[in-house]
């Protein structure tokens, strides 16, 4: 009763003060293909909240390749957060989160990505106030660490199996998701049959389609796929009604991916059986409390599950750890890889990647430590950071 109290005290004696966004460009590794675009690099919006207790929130939004993924951009998850998201938030009392967010959804439409950083960052300072990893702030964990699959994208077929054979002498990954869909089908389906017989039993094999497909192109696909020795096919065509039609007729997996768009897409999807398995993905949920509630549906439908990635940095994948942490099922293992396909460490202490998991944080919070003169190296503006929509000069360190 006494450490209910306290916790009560002490996570009621913070208001927000200030709110701080700015941008972030990271070179990747290689040029990472997608049937919509190439990425070349990555760019984080990084948000800060700065409480009157002196705990300062941290919270990640990304996407994958700017606007060619969908309708949110680093960029306007930026302006979104200085013009609208700040104004209410300041003077918020910070430890009550679900009340702040379900402000910002009447106040503010859809912006899923950006209302799931600004919801990172109010779990980071409460679990910082209270000295509880967010994972336990969502109810706790009954995972400690996390299988991570590895995308090969390169587009090169050579190159890809080089590049999954490195990953699994590292004894980093042993799950590989191969991007298709900008090829023809024939040749897609050649390529990945080629890396599944060089890694044979030692690798599974997934494909991502992100869309690319005909319903047709892809009835033709997932038969190949099958033969291919390839086990679950992602979103292979955009509507979530040719998904439904798509599940079952080949003994594949189909996950769905862009089709999930927060708990009523994930509800609508159960209720027709569209799909064998849900990828979730904390920004395109609207946050990792919508992502549980996905979770939940998926589990109730009898659904696998599947920890998605938006490609994030260190911030947002960590975010994404502490909630699949969370999740009572997870069948299908996680894709956070996203700093592992970045050049530039961001963070004090890397995370940890060890025996093809990623083990998740323990400290309170994020249970992470930006590493501040690489934020500021790596800042899109060196001389100017908006604080609650107000540009001011950077702070200056001797």
């Amino acid at each position: 009763m006494q450490h209910t109290q306290r916790f009560q005290s002490s996570a009621a004696s913070a208001v927000i003060e200030r709110v701080e966004t700015f941008l972030l460009d990271l070179p990747t590794i290689r040029p990472h293909q997608l049937s919509m675009a190439t990425m070349n690099g990555q760019t984080l919006m990084l948000v800060r909240l700065y409480c009157s207790d002196g705990t300062v929130g941290v919270g990640e939004g990304t996407t994958i390749g700017g606007l060619a993924y969908g309708a949110e951009s680093p960029e306007g998850m930026k302006l979104a957060i200085d013009t609208y998201f700040a104004p209410l938030l300041l003077g918020s009392d910070a430890s009550q989160v679900p009340a702040i967010m379900a402000k910002l959804s009447k106040a503010i439409h859809d912006n899923r990505f950006a209302k799931c950083a600004v919801e990172t960052a109010l779990f980071d300072a409460l679990g910082q106030r209270t000295g509880l990893p967010v994972s336990q702030l969502l109810g706790g964990r009954v995972r400690d660490s996390l299988p991570v699959a590895w995308t090969l994208a390169s587009g090169d077929t050579a190159k890809d199996i080089d590049e999954a054979e490195r990953m699994l002498a590292q004894r980093r990954h042993q799950i590989f998701k191969l991007k298709i869909g900008r090829r023809a089908v024939a040749d897609d389906v050649a390529h990945v049959a080629a890396i599944k017989k060089a890694l044979g039993e030692r690798g599974t094999v997934r494909v991502d389609v992100n869309m690319a497909w005909s319903e047709l192109d892809a009835q033709r696909g997932l038969a190949g796929l099958v033969d291919a020795g390839c086990e679950l096919v992602e979103q292979p065509v955009a509507s979530a009604e040719a998904l439904a039609r798509l599940k079952g007729r080949f003994p594949i997996a189909v996950m769905a991916d862009e089709s999930l768009t927060g708990p009523a897409s994930a509800f609508a999807l159960a209720r027709v059986a569209g799909a064998d398995v849900f990828a979730v993905k904390i920004e395109q949920s609207g946050g990792l409390q919508a992502a549980q509630q996905v979770a939940a549906i998926a589990d109730a439908a009898g659904i696998g599950l599947y920890g998605g990635t938006m490609l994030e940095g260190a911030v947002g994948t960590i975010a994404s750890a502490h909630a699949f942490a969370t999740f009572r099922n997870l069948q299908w293992g996680t894709e956070l890889f996203g700093p592992l396909l970045l050049t530039e460490e961001i963070l004090a202490e890397p995370l940890q990647y060890t025996d093809f998991q990623l083990m998740v944080p323990t400290a309170p919070g994020l249970g992470m430590a930006l590493d501040e003169d690489r934020i500021r190296y790596f800042r899109r503006d060196k001389t100017q950071v908006s604080v609650g929509g107000i540009s001011m000069p950077a702070p200056v360190t001797q």
